[in-house]
């Protein structure tokens, strides 16, 4: 299946201006499209950090980041990954468990969360194993956002 590529933002909706402001009158009902990056992360021997998974827009609002551990890694001690950026390794997801197979939504409890800012960020995750001798593991990282939104 072939896929397009193009410059947005992209924006919905019937009534792009608004010429009232009560029910029933033409409220604007435009409103971005919520956009998706997701990566295979590396969960499997020893620690891997710094790994890309998306590189969001300036301007762009981070919705949700989601883990989705497809198979649990088999580290004999703890192993776990962080969602974040280089500033903040656990930015939009505290280091979590990935030794069960398990989708975990990110916490977003900062504020570049709410507004990326005036340059792109990249959110990297952190891969760390206590002891280094994993050889079983499946992970992606997702990340939902909503393009040029600038909330700030």
């Amino acid at each position: 299946m072939a896929t397009t590529t193009f410059s947005g933002p992209v924006k919905a909706g019937t009534i792009k201006e608004t010429t009232g402001t009560t029910v029933g009158t033409n409220v604007k009902n435009t409103g971005f499209t919520l956009m998706a990056q997701s990566a295979v992360i590396d969960i499997i021997g020893a620690t891997a950090a710094d790994q890309v998974v998306a590189t969001i827009p300036a301007g762009s609002q981070i919705v949700d980041v989601i883990l989705n551990v497809v198979t649990a890694n088999d580290d004999t001690g703890t192993a776990t990954v962080a969602v974040g950026t280089s500033g903040t390794a656990n930015a939009f997801l505290p280091a979590t468990t990935v030794k069960t197979a398990a989708t975990t939504r990110g916490t977003l409890s900062n504020s570049a969360a709410t507004d990326v800012g005036t340059t792109d960020i990249q959110v990297l995750a952190d891969f760390t194993a206590q002891n280094g001798n994993g050889v079983a593991g499946a992970a992606t990282v997702t990340v939902l956002y909503i393009q040029s939104n600038n909330l700030l």
